[in-house]
């Protein structure tokens, strides 16, 4: 993990997340990242990117957040924003099933790529609930600290935004925003994604439809959810 002097991370979120780094927590996970990489392990997504999520979506342009799990653990896959990966990598199966569930639910065309970084733009957080993995071993750092960090995130949109959608996809994501204020914001859930569970209710959700039509009520400039 970079140092914090050299985070690159918006200002705005540095703003409301300062103390976490502070925290022994933050301390024991640099150690701990440390420590694998001179051991000889592989982390992703490269330590530039591990907080590319927040710096692409500043805490004031957030309308929808999209909670994963972990970062991809194959090679050239992880880029820091969930379920994204960079053009010319395949879309994993569960990007996959969201590009069936967009065509179904918007009939937009199902993209050649699976690079997500437009909805970033748009206002859309792609956070993972741990920001790093280490190569073919998926969920490798859960429990390390970075769960703490990430709900320090959700906190956040939860009390300085409003009239943000959360979309939960599976259990880990649904305990996560289990204290959202749903006075304020809109939350729906639905299974996750993956090829294990796609089938048993995210298929046919209608998420985007839903978050776009809620938006819009609030006066909020609704998703524009095609990748070029």
């Amino acid at each position: 993990m970079p140092d914090r002097a050299t985070i690159k991370l918006h200002p705005e979120w540095l703003a409301v997340l300062a103390n976490e780094f502070e925290q022994d927590y933050m301390r024991e996970l640099k150690a701990f990242l440390l420590q694998r990489k001179q051991r000889g392990a592989m982390i992703y997504p490269p330590g530039a990117e591990i907080f590319n999520a927040l710096d692409s979506t500043p805490l004031s342009r957030v309308k929808v957040v999209i909670l994963g799990q972990d970062p991809y653990h194959g090679p050239g896959q992880a880029h820091g924003l969930c379920f994204s990966v960079r053009e010319g990598v395949p879309p994993p199966p569960s990007l996959v099933n969201i590009f069936r569930e967009l065509e179904s639910d918007l009939g937009l065309p199902v993209p050649r790529h699976g690079h997500l970084q437009r909805w970033a733009e748009q206002g859309v957080l792609l956070l993972n609930a741990v920001l790093t993995v280490e190569r073919g071993q998926a969920g490798a750092h859960q429990g390390k600290g970075w769960e703490r960090f990430t709900d320090a995130v959700v906190a956040a949109v939860n009390q300085h935004c409003r009239h943000v959608v959360f979309l939960l996809w599976g259990a880990q994501a649904q305990r996560k925003g289990a204290a959202i204020d749903t006075t304020r914001h809109r939350v729906l859930k639905a299974p996750h994604p993956s090829p294990l569970s796609a089938h048993r209710g995210f298929l046919g959700c209608r998420h985007f439809s839903q978050a776009n039509q809620w938006l819009a009520q609030k006066g909020v400039e609704p998703v524009d959810w095609a990748l070029p």
